[in-house]
């Protein structure tokens, strides 16, 4: 289906304030990563944080599922954990996946961290921000990205995690003043990191909360919700729509919505219908198809992508899966739903 990179940018921005569309647009999660060859033919030369910190690096893999699979925004290849490193936490990132040293486990080490200047010492993103503006025109839509102050907090407490928040979640219901000083923090240093993300050409900015799941409701709200809508009402000045993905997002809907995200991206246990039932189009939905679909045959993706679009009438919805891409996925496959969602016409009846 081919089309102007004109129409790329106006339909996602479109989508996100929840404006009629003639399709949806349709981007992954982790889109790009080490599923794409071209991908795996930098990293064999380049560690993963050299990837990061090389904005020309950065840049050239950002764009690659814009080249591959035809995408209709391009999000910038970083890492969530680039804040936590900038506070004042070393960062590594083995086989075994990334470590900060010196977890924060008491409030002086929470008052050790850092403020940072994202113009000087995380220069590198908003650097690759701009080489992809650069070379993409100002037509296609760019995303920047940080974690959600909950889920940093997760990393930065436990160190390392494979799954485990254990030392977390039991800081936050023992130590519950340090843990929200440490939110507080968080939040402040992550809206001005992608304000510099703004400023350098993203035109939407999304916060991942992998972590979000293993809070309950109540303490969704009394920990979380506030932190990460300071980072959103900080940037609305910037009319730069924002997103947030929280996995486990169905027992939080009501307060996700609260937070000032422009975007809700649902995970693939949230059921979209319901998600629109409950909210209406006040906020838009991104997701959800879950991603292993993508590992079977095309005419199960093609359904996949169908169905979620159906749920929400293709109105405010930006089709996505409900988490990231799986390392194993054919590109074939990857090709085959975003044609499926670019190919899929919006109803004119709503």
């Amino acid at each position: 289906m081919a089309e102007s990179h004109e129409n790329k940018k106006e339909l996602f921005l479109r989508a996100c304030r929840s404006k009629p569309v003639d399709r949806v647009p349709v981007w992954i999660m982790r889109q790009a990563g080490r599923y794409l060859p071209q991908y795996q033919a930098v990293r064999s030369q380049h560690s993963f944080l050299e990837i990061c910190k090389t904005p020309e690096l950065a840049a050239e893999v950002s764009i690659q599922p814009f080249r591959v699979l035809g995408v209709d925004a391009i999000i910038v290849f970083s890492d969530i954990l680039i804040v936590a490193e900038a506070m004042g936490m070393p960062l590594e990132v083995s086989e075994s996946g990334p470590v900060l040293a010196n977890p924060v486990r008491d409030l002086r080490a929470v008052r050790r961290l850092r403020d940072f200047d994202p113009a000087r010492e995380t220069r590198f993103v908003g650097d690759a921000i701009g080489a992809i503006v650069k070379e993409m025109g100002p037509r296609v839509p760019v995303i920047g990205f940080a974690a959600a102050p909950w889920t940093l907090a997760c990393y930065m407490i436990e160190g390392q995690t494979r799954g485990d928040v254990s030392t977390a979640k039991r800081m936050l219901r023992q130590e519950p003043s340090m843990v929200r000083e440490l939110l507080e923090r968080i939040a402040s240093s992550t809206a001005e990191y992608l304000k510099a993300q703004i400023e350098a050409g993203a035109a939407a900015v999304q916060l991942f909360d992998t972590w979000a799941c293993e809070l309950a409701a109540d303490e969704y709200d009394q920990f979380e919700r506030q932190p990460t809508a300071v980072i959103f009402e900080t940037l609305s000045a910037s009319g730069v729509p924002g997103i947030l993905f929280a996995k486990g997002s169905a027992g939080h809907l009501h307060s996700l919505a609260q937070t000032g995200a422009d975007v809700l991206s649902v995970d693939s246990k949230t059921d979209l219908a319901d998600a629109r039932s409950r909210l209406g189009t006040r906020v838009a939905l991104q997701g959800n198809v879950d991603p292993s679909v993508l590992l079977g045959d095309p005419a199960d993706i093609r359904r996949g992508a169908r169905q979620a679009i159906e749920k929400t009438a293709g109105l405010g919805h930006i089709l996505n899966l409900g988490h990231g891409i799986l390392p194993g996925t054919p590109v074939a496959n990857a090709q085959a739903f975003v044609e499926a969602g670019q190919t899929a016409m919006v109803s004119a009846d709503r």
